[in-house]
């Protein structure tokens, strides 16, 4: 028997918001996001009804098959949906549902993704955007063909929610779930990430260290153009790009427009799926401190 708590069993008996969304009236448009398969065990059907001049969702359902926890973290999902704009709607995470709930058994929360992903698949229909938004989850290399789960949405739900084991990978998405053949490639997955996580840690320490070592190189306002491209390869070639080639990588900047910064990131890190991290939160994370907090950087 699961540990559930309270509120679970009390949406499992008692649902809110079960069914679907027929009456659209002028100005609402009524949208739904699919995922799962009954063939895998589990299946949400989320219905949104979206007034289109607040972009807020007025109503939300849900049809599901599945365990009490499907049921319930379906139904918590369309109450925290109700009343909230798209945007809002869009930081709601899977860890927001179970903590709605009270918490889930960690074996049941992949109850808690297929919400947060059936939530996605309706705004980005509503948007017209496809449906490729998370690094592709669906375009990356199949790691289990028991429960169809790629590597690319593997890793995504390990940085998202900070997973650690190929358990927790299987309680997440239930990928190793069934036959466990692929439960060793899901282990250098996920020492691949903690790589990548040490990486970026140790950026984030030599920037502490220089910046208590220098603190007059913190970000400079009024720079010129020329200043500001000075200021950035220097940034680059003294502090980042050391940290970057001791993990078999590297960095080139390519070109300064305004504030948009270009780079070119080589070796292990141009051929690295999750080069975003290094982007963002090593080399861009570095240049607004040192630079300029209005700069963005981006891969070329």
């Amino acid at each position: 028997m699961w540990d559930y708590t309270n509120k679970v069993m009390d949406l499992f008996y008692n649902p809110k918001n079960q069914g679907t969304i027929t009456e659209e009236r002028a100005g609402e448009k009524v949208v739904t996001g699919e995922v799962g398969s009954i063939a895998c065990g589990d299946a949400l059907r989320l219905h949104l009804k979206i007034d289109e001049a607040t972009q807020r969702i007025v109503d939300a359902k849900f049809q599901t098959f599945g365990c009490a926890s499907a049921i319930a973290s379906s139904s918590a999902l369309t109450e925290m949906l109700i009343g909230k704009t798209l945007d809002e709607a869009m930081q709601i995470t899977n860890r927001d549902i179970a903590d709605f709930l009270g918490g889930l058994p960690e074996e049941k929360m992949h109850c808690s993704v297929m919400g947060q992903e059936a939530l996605e698949a309706a705004i980005y229909g509503y948007k017209g955007i496809a449906l490729d938004h998370h690094e592709g989850d669906d375009e990356g290399a199949l790691i289990c063909t028991c429960f169809s789960v790629t590597d690319a949405k593997i890793k995504r739900v390990i940085r998202e929610n900070k997973l650690t084991t190929a358990e927790q990978v299987t309680n997440y998405v239930k990928a190793g779930g069934g036959c466990s053949s692929c439960l060793a490639e899901i282990d250098d997955i996920l020492e691949e990430i903690a790589r990548e996580q040490e990486t970026a840690l140790e950026v984030a320490q030599a920037v502490a260290i220089k910046k208590e070592k220098n603190p007059e190189i913190l970000a400079v306002k009024n720079l010129t153009n020329l200043q500001k491209i000075t200021l950035i390869q220097q940034v680059l070639e003294e502090e980042i790009k050391p940290l970057l080639i001791s993990d078999g990588g590297d960095v080139e900047l390519y070109d300064v427009e305004g504030d948009r910064v270009q780079v070119k990131l080589k070796g292990a890190c141009g051929s690295c799926e999750s080069s975003t991290i290094t982007l963002k939160h090593g080399i861009e994370a570095r240049l607004r401190e040192r630079v300029s907090p209005e700069l963005v950087v981006l891969s070329v």
